[in-house]
């Protein structure tokens, strides 16, 4: 069983802390690595040398970061087969699942790589005779990424891509459940040829570790993607040195099934938009909403599918569900199902780990759908993070639009019918970031993943993320 040190300035250095984490298997709760934990003293360490590397790599022409940071996503590609099965040995998703995040890492970075030639400023007109004015993109300096454990590579190639395209040198923070294939990301770097310092990696309590690296002062900008409790403290913490914070939290995402709408189509959606990664996806469908004109007949196409999905061992590819994450995701689907029972509803199907020999041990958990369930209900405003959906119905689009607003966070929302008015009537009035119209979630490199309320703040991806990593300076430039 592999040990992992910290990543600091291109080498593996053994933490100050003496203390160590061990890594389960979320599908056999067997042990598969131990990573050293990270304090103060490595947080200011990876600080430091990021400091020290930025200056210069912020200096090399971007063509030139970009012709490393390729050759980085490339030793990614390389080393896809091995990568993918250390993520579903950390986190329990399903092979194929763990294949295409290693191949999203990789394009996350070619994608941020293409925008090299236009980081591009402006020149302004001036009040003044013989004056211009320019407005340069410079980068912000030492930016600091914290992950999530649903997606944990490619939310930190989400993060590494537009930061070091953009000039800046990092300090990544892995989620202490899956930290494995993250900390392999350092070899990489250096065979890829990624100066020392501009890539550090280090691993410990978030708490501890984390807080350290958002309230220190060398610390310019904070990417984190997790909850938002957690969000809420980083902003408190960052303000010590008003540093730049762009944050992606959690999501409750409602999927409106209007009368008009395709509901083969619809049903398809909504069964791979609720049970992609067990559940475990920020922009899932957590709350379905169906006309009840078509309710039964949507409910008479969508049941069947959830009932003849598959949990089973992730690496067979026959599985369609693995394994909850831990133990305290799963005993989160038994308190729930608990609560929404004593509230009323009726379990349709699931609700329970599943019976067999290969579910003694991990973290499973059956596809679970509740009908009767009544706006006010748990479930209805908890993020669920995982495979349990409350089937609801409505009358009107204007309940719908209700419906789908009644709720703290404004991530995702998904929406199926066949009138444009009421298609843009939606994307008017719904308050989430990220609107999907006729198909499921799945967002894309050169659009815009934003959240509202309380699902976060600043965004990620395309032409508006990668400004987020970039800071302004402006010259006055008098030549009379």
């Amino acid at each position: 069983m592999k040990e992992y040190r910290q990543f600091i300035d291109g080498q593996w250095m053994v933490s100050h802390s003496g203390k160590t984490d061990t890594v389960i298997n979320p599908a056999t709760e067997e042990q598969i690595g131990t990573v050293q934990d990270g304090d103060e003293v490595d947080v200011q360490l990876a600080l430091e040398a990021a400091e020290r590397a930025q200056k210069a790599w912020g200096r090399k022409p971007p063509r030139q970061r970009a012709e490393i940071m390729r050759a980085f996503a490339n030793e990614i590609r390389a080393n896809r087969e091995r990568l993918a099965e250390l993520l579903v040995r950390e986190q329990g998703k399903l092979i194929g699942v763990a294949g295409m995040e290693v191949d999203v890492t990789a394009s996350f970075i070619d994608y941020a790589c293409d925008w090299a030639r236009q980081l591009e400023g402006s020149i302004v007109p001036s009040d003044n005779e013989k004056e211009h004015i320019w407005i340069h993109s410079i980068p912000r300096g030492v930016v600091v990424g914290i992950t999530a454990w649903n997606f944990p590579l490619a939310l930190a190639g989400r993060k590494i891509g537009p930061a070091l395209v953009a000039g800046n040198a990092m300090v990544v923070k892995p989620p202490p459940d899956t930290p494995l294939a993250t900390l392999e990301l350092g070899d990489l770097a250096n065979k890829a040829g990624i100066p020392k310092g501009v890539l550090n990696i280090i691993t410990g309590p978030g708490k501890e570790v984390g807080g350290a690296l958002v309230a220190n002062p060398i610390t310019k900008m904070v990417t984190m993607t997790g909850s938002t409790p957690v969000g809420q403290a980083i902003v408190e913490n960052s303000a010590k040195n008003l540093a730049h914070v762009q944050l992606e939290l959690g999501g409750k995402a409602p999927f409106l099934v209007l009368e008009d709408a395709n509901l083969e189509a619809a049903a398809k959606a909504a069964l791979h938009s609720r049970f992609d990664n067990c559940g475990q996806v920020c922009t899932c469908n957590e709350r379905l909403y169906v006309h009840e004109k078509v309710y039964d007949e949507f409910m008479a196409i969508f049941m069947p599918m959830v009932k003849a999905l598959k949990v089973g061992d992730p690496m067979d590819p026959a599985s369609d569900l693995g394994p909850k994450m831990n133990a305290r995701e799963l005993q989160n689907m038994k308190d729930l199902v608990q609560t929404t029972l004593e509230e009323g509803a009726t379990l349709l199907c699931g609700g329970k780990v599943p019976e067999g020999e290969l579910f003694q041990k991990g973290f499973w958990f059956e596809p679970t759908i509740f009908t009767d369930v009544t706006q006010g209900m748990t479930l209805v405003h908890k993020e669920i993070f995982g495979p349990i959906l409350p089937v609801i119905k409505f009358s009107s689009t204007e309940q719908a639009i209700e419906f789908a607003n009644d709720c703290e966070y404004g991530l995702a929302a998904m929406v199926f019918t066949e009138d444009m008015k009421t298609v843009m009537r939606l994307t008017d009035e719904l308050d989430c970031g990220e609107i999907y119209i006729n198909r499921g979630h799945g967002e894309q490199h050169q659009g815009f993943h934003n959240g509202f309320k309380m699902s976060g703040t600043g965004g990620e991806d395309g032409r508006h993320g990668l400004s987020q990593y970039l800071e302004k300076k402006t010259f006055y430039v008098n030549y009379n």
